[in-house]
């Protein structure tokens, strides 16, 4: 049983934090408190958690528990001192109780731009974490530690860490297998900073990409959603079932539940105008999928409202549902403000207290990022609104993560590990992910492009365009310790072997394209054509131009305040940049559109009259050398779109699993969009044979597996992802005309040929009826087999009672 003496604990912070970080002694005002409880039970790490747990909560008084699901971070100037380190006397009067959590402790003063306030270095991060741990686990009653958490959606949102593709990047891998490695490497890199807990990833189904967060989503289809879902919680938390963290890993976030990718009018927050059978068509899946396939352990709740009940006051959604129907056995988090929105802003509540209140009662258990909703709780419970069993619910479940994250035993961080962050290795796989997230859309012969022998004549190419010289890394980033431009990376691959010139072409908008920003103004039209006219010189002499253009951080993200916005009405290139392309192709060269975004844009002419296309997205802090490598023939891009591109706002919604009775026409437009999902070409050519199942007639509940020979028919060695598709053909309700059911991304070299299995599991051939009851009904399926949703063949399965 563990002796809890500050003499063991200092000792045991100087060999974790390893020197030169301090451990400042004790001061008159922090004297550790003495406990008659120091052998009690849930100090006992030979214990089983739900028995450290309860005896834990038998100790506490009503102020502590409440304190324990309340969070830090606009405050975190109450409780630091000058140069905004930790200070445990300022901790102690305006948190006698504990806290809870602490959110973000790379930053130093909560919501801000990383650009006006820079954020804490890893030697400031670490002792910031060992500061506030040693203050909760000796100056407070209990010594209960803290749990800190950060933002983790494509790489540790934290100075110098491996910034990965933004997560529509990494969807476009088609590989969960990356995805998995990418985020076993997050969780080292943020765990080493003595963090336990990240905030993702993201599973919402995005519907509509007028949406500006739809470049934090994994795409439009559950079933990939879902797949990449799973794979980054066992990346980040490692597989087990003993719900037990292991060393390098941390607790996930499941975020948002649900719907909040289909949002009305486009806007981030806006309700969700779905029905229940929609709901668990399409957006349910993904989180079902991670619930009951992983350890999850924290379920965000999202800012929207299903059926004019808003999520964090939806008990069906999160004890019927989530709990219910899933199992769930984790802890509900609200999202950053949400309980207090329902007073402000959906107007259901009249005061932040009775948010509280309604939230806890409906399965809420912790209040991020501040307490504002939950601080009176105490004061509810008195007064006879909420009852203790209801706090101690909460408490039970947010304690329960604690313990299993190993916080009463070892909460310190490794200054040796994270000063490893974002060293080789790290790079290395940022390379990789973003030359896996690389979508050739379109390409007339023109990629990949020639560089000549020594000696022989230099082409020259005009790199041109506002992303040209810039790595931009999308919403929720993190700062790597260095980042590749694409001329930066054009520049080094064609070292002497070609003239490279380039010009800005236009700007897009004002200022710094910083995320953080309240403001988004357009740069002027007159000084973008007066640009624009020297691009044109400068490409003149080209022998083939790369045009560079698509959105910044600042023109499609989160809009996460009426004040801050994020979503568009239109989904055309912003500014000049269409001006841009017209006048570079009156000069009769070569273009190859190069997209640097976060969302599918609009570019109709740029679709038909560009030699090549090639979607980048936001591909990470390696995306000039990915792009580059692309470019020139050293990597063959082979990643698949996961969003369908419209051909403009009028089709939205778009995508591919639609019902039968939709997509009828328009009038003097067309209905097919421009790019279908899970489109993406290659330098090589494949082709597939003729699909079959592993069985023709199956019984209900009942796998199949579909064999489809696929032969690389080109020079060249690539990927091609396999897709299956399902559609039943006969159902008592209507069904999708075709729904994802597998796939798996191969690589072939000239001439191979492989037989590629893809199972299709039971799941897949399930259905909700007229009585909204899960089943399958007998009868006949199409499996459809091909390289995107719209080149398939089919073959047809017989499910049988």
């Amino acid at each position: 049983m563990r002796k809890f003496k500050r003499t063991t604990l200092t000792l045991g912070l100087c060999l974790a934090a390893m020197a030169p970080l301090a451990v400042p002694a004790a001061s008159a005002q922090e004297v550790a408190v003495e406990r008659a409880m120091a052998d009690a039970p849930y100090w006992d790490a030979s214990l089983p958690v739900e028995q450290r747990v309860d005896d834990l909560i038998s100790r506490m008084t009503l102020d502590e528990k409440v304190a324990q699901i309340i969070t830090v971070w606009n405050s975190k100037n109450e409780i630091q001192g000058e140069d905004d380190v930790f200070d445990p006397a300022k901790a102690s009067v305006r948190y006698p109780n504990g806290i809870g959590q602490i959110a973000r402790p790379s930053d130093r003063l909560g919501p801000s731009s990383p650009r006006e306030v820079p954020r804490r270095s890893i030697e400031d991060s670490i002792q910031y974490v060992i500061d506030a741990q040693r203050w909760a686990m000796e100056n407070t009653r209990l010594g209960i530690p803290i749990l800190f958490h950060e933002e983790s959606l494509h790489g540790f949102a934290a100075k110098d860490a491996t910034a990965f593709p933004q997560s529509i990047g990494l969807a476009s891998t088609w590989d969960p297998d990356l995805v998995r490695e990418i985020n076993d490497l997050i969780a080292g890199e943020v765990r080493a900073r003595g963090v336990h807990l990240v905030l993702s990833p993201v599973v919402d189904v995005a519907r509509d990409p007028r949406w500006g967060r739809i470049e934090e989503t994994f795409g439009e289809d559950p079933f990939l959603v879902g797949e990449m879902g799973v794979a980054s919680v066992e990346g980040l938390t490692g597989v087990g079932s003993d719900r037990k963290l292991r060393d390098g890993q941390v607790m996930a976030t499941l975020k948002h539940m649900t719907g909040h990718g289909q949002p009305e009018s486009g806007t981030n927050v806006g309700p969700a105008q779905i029905s229940e059978r929609t709901l668990r068509e399409m957006f349910f899946p993904p989180f079902e999928q991670v619930v009951t396939r992983t350890a999850i352990d924290a379920v965000m709740a999202s800012y929207n409202e299903i059926d004019g009940i808003p999520s964090h006051s939806n008990s069906w959604l999160l004890n019927d549902v989530l709990r219910g129907e899933w199992g769930y056995r984790g802890a509900v988090v609200s999202d950053y403000y949400a309980i207090e929105d329902m007073a402000r802003l959906h107007k259901i509540v009249p005061d932040y207290q009775a948010a509280g209140e309604l939230a806890l009662l409906s399965g809420v258990d912790v209040d991020l990022p501040e307490g504002d909703g939950f601080e009176n709780l105490a004061e509810s419970v008195r007064e006879g609104r909420v009852s203790m069993e209801a706090i101690d619910t909460a408490t039970r479940r947010f304690l329960t993560m604690k313990f299993n994250a190993g916080l009463f035993d070892d909460p310190w961080p490794d200054l040796a590990v994270a000063k490893t962050s974002n060293g080789p290795e790290g790079v290395a796989l940022a390379l990789q992910a973003a030359e896996k997230s690389l979508v050739l859309l379109k390409n007339d012969g023109v990629l990949p492009l020639k560089l000549p022998e020594s000696g022989a004549t230099k082409p020259t190419i005009a790199v041109i365009g506002p992303n040209a010289d810039v790595a931009r890394l999308g919403g929720y980033y993190g700062e790597p310790r260095a980042s590749v431009t694409p001329l930066e990376g054009i520049r080094e691959i064609a070292g002497n072997r070609a003239n490279i010139v380039h010009s800005l072409g236009v700007e897009i908008t004002k200022g710094d394209d910083d995320w953080w920003e309240d403001e988004v103004e357009l740069a002027d039209p007159a000084e973008n054509r007066r640009i624009i006219a020297e691009a044109v010189e400068v490409a003149r002499g080209a022998d083939t131009i790369l045009l560079f253009i698509g959105d910044t951080e600042k023109t499609s993200r989160e809009g996460w305040a009426d004040e801050h916005l994020g979503d568009r009405t239109s989904l055309d290139l912003v500014g000049e940049q269409d001006e841009l392309f017209e006048a570079l192709r009156e000069l009769g060269k070569p273009i190859v559109a190069v997209l640097v975004n976060g969302r599918p844009p609009s570019y109709p002419t740029v679709a038909e009259e560009a030699d090549a296309i090639l979607e980048t997205w936001y591909a990470g802090e390696q995306q000039g050398t990915a792009i580059a490598k692309a470019l020139f023939g050293q990597v063959n891009p082979g990643g698949k779109m996961p969003v369908t591109t419209a051909r403009n706002v009028g089709q939205v919604p778009n995508f591919y699993n639609y019902k039968p009775s939709a997509r009828r026409g328009y009038l003097f437009d067309e209905v097919t969009p421009l790019y279908p999902f899970g489109y993406g070409l290659s330098y090589t050519t494949f082709e597939f044979g003729t699909p079959v199942v592993s069985a023709s007639t199956i019984s209900a509940g009942s796998p199949v597996t579909v064999r489809v020979p696929v032969t690389n028919t080109g020079d060249m060695a690539g990927d091609e992802v396999v897709q299956v598709y399902l559609r039943d053909e006969i159902s008592s309700v209507t069904r999708p005309v075709k729904e994802l059911a597998g796939f798996q991304r191969v690589t072939l070299h000239p001439g191979e040929t492989r037989q590629v299995d893809v199972t299709i599991e039971p799941r897949s051939f399930m259905m909700w009826n007229r009585d909204m009851e899960r089943v399958v009904e007998p009868g006949d399926f199409t499996l459809m087999v091909g390289p995107n949703s719209q080149e398939l063949q089919e073959v047809t399965v017989t499910v049988q009672p």
